[in-house]
Order: C-alpha cells, then sequence, then structure tokens
C-alpha cells in the first residue's frame, strides 16, 4: 500500500451513494484509500452525514460521514437527522440550504464536513493531500433544471481546501482510463457510468500501450437518471398509496386529489431527511386534517419525525440486489404503523423503470452520434457503477452490442482509479470537463 507522501496526484470520485478516493503510486498506478476503524467498509465511503446535538460540539452540532454516519443514525434514530444522496442537489437552483436542528447548511457546507470525515478516518493516508486532485463530475448533473455552472461552483466552494490544483474530469472518462490499463491493444470503448444520481456515457479511442497519450476522448453525453429514480420507482408503487398519493382533500366545496409534491419529496434520498422541519410538518398536518381519509397522510407524517429513511433505503436496495439475481424477491419494511411484505417480480421491476431505460438509452445513442460511431465500430463496452448490475441494463447492451464485447469489474471503484492515473499525467487538463 503506497503511502500519501510518494502521491503526485488523487483521483476524488465522490457519488451521489458512495464515495472512493485513489492515490497515485510513482509507478505509473493508482491504489485506493481504504479506511480504518470497526464501522470502516473498505475503500467505499458511503455518501452520507449524520447530525446530532451535543452541547461540546461547534455550535452545539456534531456530525459524522460514511458508516461512521450510519452507526450514529443506528445508535440513536429519533435524535439524529440522516442526510444521504446530496450530491444530487448539487446543481439545484432551487435548493438554497437544509436547515438541520435550526442552523442552516449549504450544499458546500455538508460538503465541507463530509470530506473533512473522510480524511479523518483514512488512517493518515490523507493527512497531506496532493496538491493536484482530479474530481468526477457527471456529463449532466441530476435534477429538473440542472445548473452546471452553479454546480461548480458549489464543488470549488467544497473543495478549497482539499487541494491547490482542482480539475474536473467527466466519471465516465475516470472508468476509461481504468479500463484502458486492460487492453494490449488499439480499441475504440463506450463506457457506461450508472452512478446513483445520473448515468454518463463517453466513448474513447484507446490507442497500442505505450503510446505517448494512451486514450482520446471522442464524445461523452448523460442524463440525470440512474439508481435514486429506480428507487423511485419501488417507493412509488410499494409505498407511496400506503401514505396518501391518490387520495382526496377537502377544500371548500371541493374533493381534490392531494398534490404530488409531498410524495415525489418523500421517494428522494436527498430531501426526505430534510422534510423534518417544522413548515413541513405543519403543512402536512394541515393535509392530514382535510383528507377524506387522513389515517395514509399520518403514516407519512410518522415516518419522516420517526427518521425513517434509512430503513426504507435499505429494504429497498436488498430488493433491488436480490432482483439482480433471483427473479423475484421480497420487499419488507416496517415501522411507524407501515407494514409492508410484497412479493416482487423482476419482470414487474422492469417495467416500473422501461420508461427510465429508453431514456438512458437516448442518452447513449447521443454519444454515438456525437462521435459519429455506428454499434459495429465498438470495440468494447465498459459497465461501471452499482447500478450497472440490474439484470435489464445488462441487457440492453447485449442487444445493441452482443455479451462478448460487454466488459464489467469494479463496479465501485474504476473511476477513482482511472482520476487518479489522469492525475499522474504530464498534462491532465487535457481532459479537463
Amino acid at each position: 500500500m503506497t503511502s500519501h507522501a510518494t502521491a503526485s496526484a488523487l483521483g476524488l470520485d465522490f457519488g451521489t451513494t458512495n464515495t472512493v478516493v485513489a492515490l497515485t503510486d510513482g509507478q505509473g498506478g493508482s491504489q485506493l484509500v481504504e479506511y480504518a476503524g470497526d464501522d470502516a467498509t473498505g475503500a467505499v465511503f458511503r455518501s452520507a452525514l449524520c447530525f446530532w446535538e451535543e452541547e461540546r460540539a461547534w455550535q452545539g452540532i456534531a456530525h459524522e460521514a460514511g458508516p461512521w454516519a450510519i452507526t450514529e443514525y443506528l445508535q440513536s434514530p429519533l435524535d439524529s437527522r440522516f442526510v444521504q444522496s446530496f450530491k444530487s442537489v448539487a446543481a439545484s437552483a432551487s435548493f438554497e440550504r437544509a436547515l438541520i436542528f435550526n442552523k442552516p447548511y449549504r450544499f458546500e457546507d455538508m460538503g465541507r464536513l463530509f470530506l473533512q470525515r473522510l480524511v479523518a478516518h483514512a488512517g493518515g493516508r490523507l493527512d497531506t493531500l496532493p496538491q493536484r486532485v482530479i474530481v468526477g463530475r457527471p456529463v449532466e448533473y441530476a435534477g429538473a433544471r440542472p445548473d452546471p455552472v452553479l454546480a461548480r461552483q458549489r464543488y470549488d466552494a467544497m473543495l478549497a481546501a482539499f487541494g491547490t490544483e482542482i480539475i474536473y474530469v467527466h466519471e465516465p472518462l475516470g472508468a476509461a482510463h481504468s479500463y484502458s490499463a486492460r487492453l494490449t491493444e488499439p480499441a475504440t470503448i463506450l463506457v457506461a457510468d450508472f452512478g446513483g444520481g445520473t448515468t454518463d456515457f463517453s466513448i474513447v479511442r484507446v490507442a497500442a500501450p505505450g503510446a505517448p497519450r494512451r486514450c482520446v476522448p471522442l464524445a461523452s453525453s448523460g442524463i440525470g437518471i440512474a439508481g435514486d429514480r429506480f428507487d423511485y420507482r419501488i417507493i412509488d408503487r410499494l409505498v407511496l398509496p400506503l401514505l396518501g398519493k391518490g387520495g382526496l382533500y377537502r377544500s371548500f366545496d371541493k374533493l381534490l386529489e392531494i398534490p404530488g409534491g409531498h410524495f415525489r419529496d418523500f421517494a428522494d434520498w436527498s430531501r426526505l431527511a430534510l422534510m423534518r422541519n417544522r413548515r413541513t410538518m405543519a403543512e402536512l398536518a394541515r393535509l392530514q386534517r382535510d383528507a377524506v381519509d387522513p389515517e395514509p397522510i399520518g403514516r407519512m407524517i410518522a415516518l419522516i419525525e420517526h427518521e425513517q429513511g434509512f430503513p426504507l433505503y435499505d429494504a429497498v436496495g436488498k430488493l433491488k440486489r436480490a432482483l439482480s439475481s433471483e427473479s423475484q424477491a421480497e420487499f419488507r419494511f416496517s415501522g411507524e404503523g407501515v407494514d409492508i411484505a410484497a412479493t416482487v417480480r423482476r419482470a414487474d421491476f422492469e417495467t416500473w423503470i422501461a420508461d427510465d431505460l429508453r431514456r438512458i438509452e437516448a442518452a447513449m445513442d447521443a454519444a454515438m452520434a456525437r462521435a459519429g460511431a455506428a454499434p459495429e465500430s465498438i470495440d468494447r463496452v465498459f459497465l461501471t457503477g452499482g447500478s450497472s448490475l440490474i439484470p435489464a441494463i445488462g441487457a440492453m447492451f447485449e442487444r445493441r452490442f452482443g455479451a462478448e464485447r460487454i466488459a464489467t469489474g469494479g463496479e465501485l471503484t474504476s473511476i477513482a482509479h482511472g482520476l487518479a492515473l489522469i492525475g499522474a499525467e504530464d498534462d491532465p487538463g487535457e481532459w479537463a470537463a
């Protein structure tokens, strides 16, 4: 394992669900940073924060990140705030700040706190950071109207103390560098990165080993649909009907369908924990009062008040993983008056996400059109990111390119590896997004 003192560059894959860091090893390769402690999960650091009130802490609020955030939450869920997928709001102008224990936190505030704890848990390997930091960014940010200029400003503020030379590179290009190390002959490759918040594509021409410039990017594209959207589909089908979605409420002398805004927020991991604020809870209480059937809205209130976001996320994740290997699986969730036990067929799940997959495929077509590449001109397809393990996604690529051209591996770590390799180049700025 290479020490941080010998590293000339650092690759940071700050993901919606997980974050991974790699350091150059001085020998043309890179090594992942692994974390130390009983709660550590190897090189994968969950992109999550937990806050709780503590008199001795700065301004009376303590925090943890990564798997340690999960442990803190599980020890005292009612007295904490668990925030995950906050990367999803980076490009959202509608998100200004989150009130946590009545203290405002901007995106960059949460990001800085997250990185501080990531460094602290790295066992000393990040105590002295390389000046050059290569940061992955999506080709297209998540959100309804993503603002890439705003996202860049927020990233810059988040990373102000993390390195003196910050270079942003599209995430699939990092994966392309990682995968190209496997190749022994020239090839045109399509990299598909299925993250938590976005799906990104890059087409790259890879030269023979030893070439002055091994990788040449041809085109990229992306879309703000990925693992969290698939989670949303599960919540929408199995949970939200029990929380009042589709129900009616009284407005003067009319019966109207309950608006969908609170349901959309509830099914969005980046917003669910932030619903536990005075204003939102008061709005839900009024909605419960006016609802024809108040009991489902009462269930939603109870789930929010009792911080059931993580258990719900965990149940959805277990279902998705099971459906990646089985034709059907059980969805089980129990908390605060909501008990769900449902058998879900893989075919049903694939129906729920079918429109999302069509839009993802259209984004891939856009990258190929920009590169002037037909399917037969693609020599290799590299699938990375956790959601690439969903069978319907693999099947989509097999139909287009054939199973023999598809490669996988390092689903959670390939981007960080490749970003560090880019950082070791003489002019990594050539890859800047």
